[in-house]
């Protein structure tokens, strides 16, 4: 959000979260206070955390004149994103206003700044993302996912910015790679698949990860989506597998009532510990620092 910035500077990384995001899916939950935000980025830097990306994408209010102020306040490096969720995120005027312009849309936010989506006509003031985030459909890339990858696959050729992937309930990851890496020709190190704790399975997470994408294993909290009592065994399976360097680690925070409980904070308190007694600390420490920094590192062509 402050501008580009070395990546060995990244620092220990909640790879995948959201300071604000609003969905109609989700009324009533909506993540859109300033002051809160604030307090949840302050209280994860007091817990050793240095960077936090954002994975709110373009009109799902990712407010980044709020994220830059934040984080030239309380001194974290914070990434924003462009992109387009699922269609089921937005209400029908805004969809309609940017569909048939994406890849547009995408590469001005990266290399020109962000704007909001309620006043498109204002100028470019806001600071510039620094990824593309699109999104999968349950167990499918339906034809809203085929678009959106599409135009996340040329905004990338355009400007270098990796592409992070909603995967709905971690599913479709294979497929999402096939249509990214094999018929796009984006390069796996700069895809990075999220929610793929929310699919535990081992053997399925080992044949992704032999792709050569990042994997990313977010929302560690939400018990209810077989993700903490499963998550330990998996990780260790795709470490042991020779995939440590792949794995990056989030908390995918995206409705009010998990600001605090468990927030962003949970991955530094609770999560990291627990899998350095598991995985060992250099391994811990590089899916918090060095492969962030490899994941989101962009040598930008505009």
């Amino acid at each position: 959000m402050l501008g580009d910035i070395d990546p060995a500077e990244l620092g220990v990384t909640n790879s995948h979260d959201h300071l604000f995001f609003a969905s109609k899916l989700l009324p009533g939950q909506e993540l859109d206070d300033p002051t809160e935000a604030a307090h949840a980025l302050l209280e994860f830097k007091t817990r050793g955390g240095q960077a936090l990306v954002q994975w709110t994408p373009y009109g799902l209010t990712r407010r980044t004149r709020e994220l830059a102020w934040m984080a030239e306040e309380i001194g974290v490096h914070v990434v924003a994103a462009t992109g387009l969720h699922r269609a089921e995120h937005y209400p029908p005027a805004i969809l309609g206003r940017v569909v048939d312009g994406l890849v547009q849309e995408f590469v001005a936010d990266l290399t020109e700044g962000t704007q909001p989506a309620d006043l498109p006509d204002e100028p470019r003031s806001g600071p510039r993302a620094g990824l593309v985030k699109v999104a999968g459909a349950f167990h499918a890339i339906d034809s809203h996912a085929r678009l959106t990858m599409t135009a996340a696959a040329v905004a990338h050729e355009e400007t270098g910015a990796p592409i992070a992937v909603h995967l709905e309930l971690g599913t479709a990851a294979l497929e999402t790679v096939e249509l990214l890496c094999g018929k796009l020709d984006v390069s796996p190190e700069k895809v990075i698949l999220g929610h793929l704790n929310r699919n535990p399975d081992a053997p399925l997470q080992r044949e992704i990860a032999e792709t050569g994408v990042f994997l990313g294993f977010d929302g560690p909290s939400r018990a209810n989506h077989a993700t903490d009592w499963r998550l330990f065994d998996g990780l260790e399976a795709l470490v042991e597998a020779g995939h440590g360097g792949q794995i990056l680690l989030g908390g995918d925070t995206t409705t009010a009532a998990a600001r605090w409980q468990p927030g962003a904070s949970y991955l530094l308190t609770t999560l990291a510990p627990r899998l350095t007694k598991q995985l060992g600390g250099d391994v811990v420490t590089a899916m918090l620092v060095a492969n962030p920094a490899r994941a989101f590192a962009t040598s930008w062509k505009k």
